[in-house]
């Protein structure tokens, strides 16, 4: 089989593959079965007569022939990607722009941003899409995304092994903070002390790893009581308002906090630093890239308040 037969379908699948981590989430997100995510995937390395994939117990990794592969397919997908924007009757000088983001970067940071943009350049077109920092990552890798908005914690390792470096500005760099009832008695001071926070009831974020206790204050010496789960921090806000626990939220959804939470720093034990970082590839970026790059960073300048 010839490479040069490979089909747009089988690019965008191995794309999929190679940013989802899994055959089971590429297939998710492309609404296909496995199998069908599986037979794309067999015919792009046929025709490639190379492994461009190494299977995994954890999921899968590109091999050097793989990152070739991507390389030149996200160029191709994002051509192809453009024309039809072009032939839809987009204006090709408006620009778009896919940006990826953290969930807690959505409520205050991004939104403002994405209104600034529409009064100073409303001809670009920005889309958006929400997903964990690694998946971000490999979202910019692949080329799906343009920019994305990822968090960093110590020892602020590089974002990924792969070379060369993705480029990053970092956006805020503050200490996590604390949400809790503004009828709760720690609320009553200005800081709340870690010592305090040990017996507390928590909402943390669901999921395994590090997920299974976002927002639990970290290094407590006890094991955490959470009392409930949830991924969207405009629920776990709610929740503390309603007297259910206490939550870690980083500095920029400060502004988000409903009536009836306050939000506090913590005092006592390590620092909990959090960066938000600004992400793209190190190539060049386009002017309307660029502009939302700008808008962004101005955000931030704005959000990055103590509460």
């Amino acid at each position: 089989m010839d490479f040069r037969d490979v089909s747009l379908t089988a690019l965008r699948v191995f794309r999929a593959v190679a940013e989802q981590g899994t055959f089971t989430a590429a297939a998710a997100s492309l609404g296909y079965t496995q199998s069908a995510v599986s037979r794309q995937i067999a015919a792009i390395e046929r025709a490639a007569d190379a492994k461009l994939l190494d299977r995994r117990r954890e999921g899968v990794r590109l091999t050097a022939a793989g990152h070739l592969v991507l390389r030149r397919a996200a160029v191709v997908l994002d051509e192809i990607d453009r024309t039809a924007r072009e032939l839809s009757g987009l204006p090709h000088e408006s620009g778009a722009v896919r940006v990826g983001w953290l969930p807690s970067a959505g409520p205050v940071l991004l939104t403002r941003a994405l209104a600034a943009l529409r009064v100073s350049h409303p001809g670009i077109t920005v889309t958006t899409r929400e997903g964990s920092t690694p998946a971000l990552v490999r979202a910019l890798r692949t080329g799906s995304i343009d920019l994305a908005l990822i968090s960093s914690v110590p020892p602020f390792r590089p974002l990924d092994t792969e070379s060369p470096p993705l480029v990053t500005h970092t956006l805020t760099e503050r200490n996590l903070y604390l949400a809790l009832p503004a009828s709760h008695p720690l609320a009553r001071g200005d800081y709340v002390d870690v010592a305090d926070l040990r017996g507390q009831r928590w909402i943390a974020a669901p999921g395994a790893g590090e997920d299974r206790v976002m927002g639990v204050w970290p290094g407590l010496d006890e094991r955490p009581d959470i009392a409930h789960t949830a991924r969207d921090w405009l629920a776990k806000l709610h929740l503390v308002r309603a007297g259910c626990g206490l939550t870690t939220v980083p500095v920029a959804l400060a502004g988000a906090a409903p009536e009836g939470v306050v939000v506090r720093p913590v005092r006592g034990g390590a620092q909990e630093q959090r960066r938000l970082l600004l992400a793209r590839l190190p190539s060049p970026p386009q002017d309307a890239t660029a502009r939302v790059a700008e808008a962004l960073r101005a955000a931030a300048l704005e959000t990055d308040l103590v509460p």
